[in-house]
């Protein structure tokens, strides 16, 4: 069996784990959302955490939570904070963009953690990787996800990656419930990073666009419909990006129907002889795995299995 992978794609540092007892930190880097504060203490409190709220989560500024220097004030204090373990983001929405050009990646290198989001948050993904180096986690958020009660596994496949329950060698076990689809089969071992799939391409051309090689892409989105899907691989394709992976993993593309995005998938794929398994559940979707972004996998499109090949957390 062919093998596709690349020394070019080199793990990324794992974070430490999340402690019994530890302190979650809540940011807002992205878009404003009503937060009841009691019930999110509550929430982390039932599964042994403490909640520390930053400032940004409380305010609005239109579409914003907060203005620019309020929320990257928050990003850089939750990493600056040595009592905060982990890093959990409020909502996506929009926001996050504007302050990539202003992050003190070198401050978030030195006091690396779990940090935990997706959607708007691709674009922190993917600027932490490029420039901080460490494994982040491409998972729940607090308000729509965990206080929005969103079925199993969505807290334990968080929970169970952020205290180390996953290993180098553990498979990442996808529901039965919700059948994967392998578009073009075959194995691959790489990096595995991306995120939503609009912010992978807005980011093209900026100095925090996707290093694509050797990596296996992960990709997932929401309101788009078929058309625009094509539109935002096709600029992929086009940028370069494509033909450098060793491998795709497709999340929920919600409002999207399966087959004919299947088909679209294999029209995209399949001339270049990369392993794609799509279905994943992890985006805007119900439930919303948790995936480590940055770290070495082995993905078994054939198989439909995704195998840790690093450990993304370590202990004391």
């Amino acid at each position: 069996m062919t093998i596709r992978s690349t020394d070019k794609a080199c793990a990324h540092t794992p974070v430490p784990a999340l402690p019994a007892n530890g302190v979650i930190g809540l940011i807002a880097p992205a878009g404003p959302a009503a937060l009841d504060a009691e019930k999110a203490v509550q929430w982390m409190q039932a599964r042994g955490y403490a909640l520390r709220i930053f400032p940004g989560v409380e305010q609005k500024d239109g579409y914003l939570a907060g203005s620019d220097e309020v929320r990257l004030n928050d990003l850089h204090a939750a990493f600056a904070d040595s009592r905060i373990d982990a890093i959990l983001c409020l909502r996506g929405g929009y926001g996050s963009p504007r302050i990539l050009d202003r992050i003190d990646f070198e401050l978030l290198r030195r006091n690396a953690k779990p940090f935990v989001g997706y959607s708007d948050l691709t674009a922190l993904h993917l600027a932490i990787s490029r420039y901080a180096g460490f494994v982040t986690f491409h998972g729940p958020m607090l308000n729509a996800d965990l206080l929005g009660d969103k079925q199993q596994p969505t807290e334990s496949s968080l929970l169970g990656m952020l205290r180390g329950e996953l290993t180098s060698g553990s498979v990442l076990l996808h529901p039965p419930a919700y059948p994967l689809t392998t578009i073009v089969p075959g194995v691959a071992r790489g990096r595995l990073l991306g995120g939503n799939l609009s912010l992978i391409a807005a980011t093209l051309g900026t100095p925090y666009e996707i290093e694509a090689d050797g990596v296996i892409l992960f990709i997932e989105d929401i309101n788009e419909p078929l058309y625009r899907i094509d539109r935002l691989l096709t600029h992929l394709r086009l940028a370069g990006v494509l033909s450098k992976l060793c491998g795709v993993l497709v999340g929920d593309v919600a409002g999207v129907d399966s087959q004919a995005l299947a088909g679209l998938l294999k029209q995209t794929f399949e001339p270049l002889w990369i392993p794609v398994l799509a279905g994943w559940r992890s985006g805007h979707c119900d439930p919303n795995l948790t995936l480590p972004m940055g770290a070495m996998v082995r993905l078994d499109a054939g198989a439909q299995e995704l195998v840790l090949e690093q450990d993304v957390v370590s202990r004391p």
